[in-house]
């Protein structure tokens, strides 16, 4: 169990579902041309949760002493996992995870592909030891990066079988995978921040100037509600523009997505404490995953 918690399990079982919805639950029903039979699917998931997991661990690794500040008690390296053992299950996952895709990328004729994981590895690396502490950056970098675990899918499974006749309907799937990997930035954009607000007294021991600590609490907060409120705008928008006479789907955003997000603004203006801050951080994963989960319902536009 403690090897499934420094892997973050919750969090790289949340990628494969996602993955999963847009290959299962558009792709397919859509009937779409697609490059990856199930094995090589099965494989593209892998790869990226080895890639992800690898990530995890080495952030844990570099933030073992601003963990023992912020959470104690979920501190896993020099105490359950020895920082050695860590150290070897990041080297073995990130090799795993790019060898997967060197294979997958030269299997659908796009060996170039296989750079991705490469960079992704390094830039979760760069993210953990040294990018994660400057203004922004960080938060900006984690939030592609979990952006970019949608449009994998669509970049393997999509972008290979596009043809002339083909090109149209293949655009238009590709533009709803774009979509939600621009929801799932901005989510995660405002939770990345939230959760630097959470952890502002571990962060400033560790020498690290996130958006709480160069702004305070009360500026960096009054943004988050701000970004809130732009995403409620957004998916409004959104609705308006692409499911309006869709009444299923309609509601499903309106009272799925919408309605939290709405909650999630009255709560944040007036947040104060580490508790209501790790209040609004679950609350955000809660949209993320209510969000996902309406990828399945996009065959009814079609």
């Amino acid at each position: 169990m403690n090897y499934l918690n420094l892997f973050r399990y919750q969090n790289l079982l949340f990628i494969a579902l996602v993955q999963i919805f847009i290959k299962y639950g558009l792709f397919r029903p859509l009937g779409i041309d697609t490059t990856l039979n199930a094995f090589n699917f099965t494989l593209l998931v892998v790869a990226t949760l080895c890639i992800a997991a690898a990530g995890n661990i080495i952030n844990d690794i570099y933030d073992v002493e601003i963990d023992k500040i912020n959470k104690p008690n979920k501190v896993l390296i020099g105490k359950k996992v020895s920082e050695r053992t860590a150290n070897r299950l990041f080297i073995i996952l990130n090799i795993l995870g790019v060898a997967i895709g060197f294979y997958l990328s030269n299997s659908i004729g796009k060996p170039g592909f296989a750079a991705l994981f490469i960079v992704f590895s390094a830039l979760l690396y760069l993210y953990a030891s040294y990018l994660k502490g400057m203004l922004l950056i960080g938060n900006v970098l984690i939030s592609v990066l979990v952006a970019m675990s949608l449009v994998i899918v669509a970049l393997f499974d999509l972008l290979p079988a596009i043809t002339p006749e083909n090109q149209a309907s293949q655009s238009a799937v590709f533009k709803i995978v774009l979509h939600y990997s621009l929801f799932a930035f901005f989510i995660n954009l405002i939770r990345e921040i939230v959760k630097d607000l959470q952890d502002i007294n571990g962060d400033k021991k560790g020498g690290m100037n996130t958006l709480a600590i160069a702004l305070g609490r009360k500026r960096t907060i009054t943004i988050v509600f701000l970004l809130a409120v732009f995403m409620v705008v957004a998916v409004v928008f959104y609705m308006y523009e692409h499911i309006y006479n869709q009444q299923y789907l309609l509601l499903y955003f309106l009272f799925a997505i919408v309605a939290p997000l709405l909650y999630f603004c009255l709560k944040s203006w007036s947040a104060e404490t580490a508790k209501e801050f790790a209040f609004l951080s679950r609350l955000l994963k809660v949209i993320m995953f209510l969000g996902i989960c309406s990828i399945p319902l996009f065959h009814y536009l079609f």
